[in-house]
């Protein structure tokens, strides 16, 4: 799959900073969490790619029925050709470290918001490799996920509103329960509203970067 499988944003960084793959909600597109990204990592080259289906014009990186009802098919669809997008993306990021010489980058970090934190929790069940760590601020999963490998150790921030109409917290419980069984490093970043991201869990963010960078 080609690294121009998406319309799609880069914004460099240092060299052997991280690579911070961005996923924009419902509506969003390319730019809209690039400096967000830029923000928490400020040595990470942003990787920001537009969701390639359209609800009533919305970007979305996958299709849907109704409020929280996936289509499925087209989800394992758009989780296969977003894990090979950045499968391109290291693998370049890789290949240009061979040609000049410079540090490869210190680690692979995802984050999503909405609709971009469901596909990267599915890139996550899908290759649990694939990001050293990751955010996923106010997901919806509303099925039980099937971890392909395993998810011991990697560290997994999920933020959520108390009063979220879009994703209940019961949904981030259990979604929680499912990364811990599975071994993967979670913190819960609570706020008392509801779908809109709050200071705490950008600085939650920022945290669980750093501390991936540095681990790498």
């Amino acid at each position: 799959m080609s690294k121009d499988a998406y319309i799609h944003k880069v914004l460099p960084g240092s060299p052997g900073g991280p690579l911070l793959f961005v996923f924009h909600g419902t509506g969003g597109d390319e730019s809209q969490l690039v400096s967000l990204g830029s923000d928490l990592a400020p040595q990470a080259t942003i990787v920001s790619p537009r969701g390639d289906v359209s609800e009533h014009r919305a970007a979305r990186f996958f299709r849907r029925t109704g409020e929280g009802v996936y289509d499925m098919d087209d989800l394992a669809r758009a989780t296969g050709k977003m894990a090979e997008f950045v499968k391109a993306h290291v693998e370049a990021a890789h290949v240009g470290v061979a040609h000049v010489g410079v540090a490869k980058p210190s680690a692979v970090l995802g984050l999503g918001y909405s609709n971009g934190a469901n596909i990267l929790a599915s890139l996550v069940f899908e290759a649990p490799d694939l990001f050293d760590a990751t955010v996923l601020m106010h997901p919806l999963i509303p099925f039980e996920p099937q971890v392909k490998g395993s998810l011991a150790g990697r560290p997994i921030l999920v933020t959520a509103g108390r009063r979220d109409p879009i994703c209940p917290p019961n949904l981030t419980t259990r979604l929680e329960a499912y990364l811990r069984a599975d071994g993967a490093d979670v913190t819960v970043e609570w706020h008392e509203g509801g779908h809109e991201v709050r200071p705490n869990e950008i600085e939650a963010a920022r945290r669980l970067f750093a501390g991936a960078a540095q681990g790498a």
